[in-house]
């Protein structure tokens, strides 16, 4: 099953006092610490979706992987435009794969164990999509088949993705994981505080 994943990072970091991507997290940033739970997790490519200050985060980055392991691609209109239409991006700039990750850049502390169990859940079941479930509610990553690429590409209309995975509703599998990881994304000041100090607990 070859595996790649999509992070998106292209948004204006609004509710944040500071660029979220280049945040430090112990001895790196954020978005490396998300490039990194998906490549330790066995992905063999990540298309990372920048927009606001992309040149910074891209010459940041650009020396820290190896070959084509993670591939940049770009939306222009990330100050006019909704988080779908990164999605589509990311998907439009995947190699052929099985299915792909989808992660938002500001959630960098996915286990590795997270990725593993959606992966299982979506083989067991021949699944389209497979998420990660805490108390029974559907969370990141999801796992997301190569079959369903021209459904996410083709959609038109309000509601995003939770449309896109209504139409997909006997074709998706869950998995309970034990994993805040899940819980912690990072808008604000606040959260980056309890990241930092989840991820000190971890050591």
């Amino acid at each position: 099953m070859k595996v790649n994943g999509i992070i998106l990072a292209a948004g204006l970091s609004s509710r944040m006092p500071a660029f979220k991507p280049l945040l430090k997290l112990k001895d790196k940033t954020m978005i490396e610490c998300s490039i990194d739970s998906m490549l330790s997790a066995g992905v063999n490519q990540v298309v990372l979706v920048l927009g606001y200050r992309a040149q910074e985060v891209e010459a940041y980055l650009a020396d820290k992987y190896v070959g084509s392991r993670l591939l940049f691609a770009y939306n222009r209109n990330y100050a006019e435009t909704d988080m779908l239409t990164s999605i589509k991006i990311g998907v439009s700039a995947l190699k052929p794969c099985t299915a792909f990750y989808l992660l938002p850049g500001d959630m960098p502390a996915i286990q590795t164990g997270t990725f593993r169990a959606v992966k299982e859940a979506m083989l067991r079941a021949q699944a389209l999509v497979a998420f990660p479930t805490i108390e029974g509610q559907r969370k990141h990553p999801p796992l997301i088949a190569w079959q369903c690429r021209e459904l996410i590409l083709n959609f038109e209309g309000k509601g995003g993705l939770r449309e896109v995975w209504k139409k997909l509703a006997i074709q998706a599998a869950t998995v309970p994981v034990d994993d805040l990881g899940c819980l912690i994304d990072t808008d604000t000041k606040e959260d980056y505080h309890k990241l930092v100090s989840y991820l000190d607990d971890q050591n």
